[in-house]
């Protein structure tokens, strides 16, 4: 199985297809795994793979990924993740494609590397509404409560301050409204629609950001082959020659 060990933290990845590459977040939250894009409206695993060399990982303590749990954990550390992944695979610039929160973990590599992304889609982007913020909490919970037992060095004030540093923040929970304004990576917001994935988030990310496209329909099943032929031609568009 590839595994990419960096201290006490070990990230599992697979790899599908050739070409420029794509790295992927995946959709599940705080569970965030490969197994959730088998789920989702369509798979980039499969989908893209003709054209690209697709890069879809495990965020620690999800899926076959593990790593120590801390008080200072935040978006920083999964943004480290991704960054180290990158290096150990020998990739200095890429696309990336977050589902859900990988969208908020997209935003937490370009802040941390914007010259090693190419061009970024948002699939269903998390974010703030006025009512939403107790099932980010309650999601994140279940989580850490079910990590608890293999964790001892972390007790529940530390993951107390591990949640609020995740998602006690505004918006896009990662990134704020001004850093987004700065975002020149040409952005494919598709738009979500539910409590996790509050239009609203969407279409502002669209305004603010100077260099994006929002998609309003896409996932119902008549409409997935046009929305991956226009993911595909648009991730072509923007890969280096």
């Amino acid at each position: 199985m590839p595994k990419f060990e960096r201290g006490a933290v070990s990230i599992y990845y697979e790899e599908f297809g050739s070409g420029y590459p794509i790295l992927l977040f995946a959709p599940g939250g705080m569970r965030s795994s490969i197994e959730f894009w088998a789920k989702s409206p369509f798979d980039p695993t499969v989908e893209l793979a003709k054209d690209f060399r697709v890069i879809a990982m495990d965020q620690r303590n999800a899926g076959k990924s593990r790593a120590p749990l801390s008080r200072t954990d935040g978006w920083h550390t999964y943004a480290a993740d991704h960054i180290a992944l990158l290096d150990h695979l020998g990739i200095s610039r890429c696309h990336l494609l977050g589902g859900c929160i990988g969208s908020s973990y997209a935003f937490g590599a370009i802040k941390q590397a914007p010259s090693r992304v190419s061009a970024a889609v948002l699939q269903n982007p998390i974010g703030l509404s006025s009512n939403n913020r107790e099932l980010f909490f309650a999601m994140f919970d279940g989580w850490a409560q079910a990590l608890k037992p293999s964790h001892p060095e972390i007790d529940d004030g530390g993951l107390r301050e591990f949640r609020d540093r995740m998602y006690a923040g505004e918006f896009v929970f990662n990134v704020s409204r001004d850093f987004v304004r700065t975002v020149t990576t040409p952005l494919m917001i598709l738009m979500g629609s539910d409590d996790y994935h509050p239009t609203a988030t969407s279409e502002e990310i669209a305004r603010l950001a100077p260099n994006a496209t929002l998609v309003r329909d896409w996932k119902t099943p008549e409409l997935i082959p046009q929305t991956v032929t226009r993911v595909r031609e648009f991730l072509k568009s923007h890969a280096p020659s």
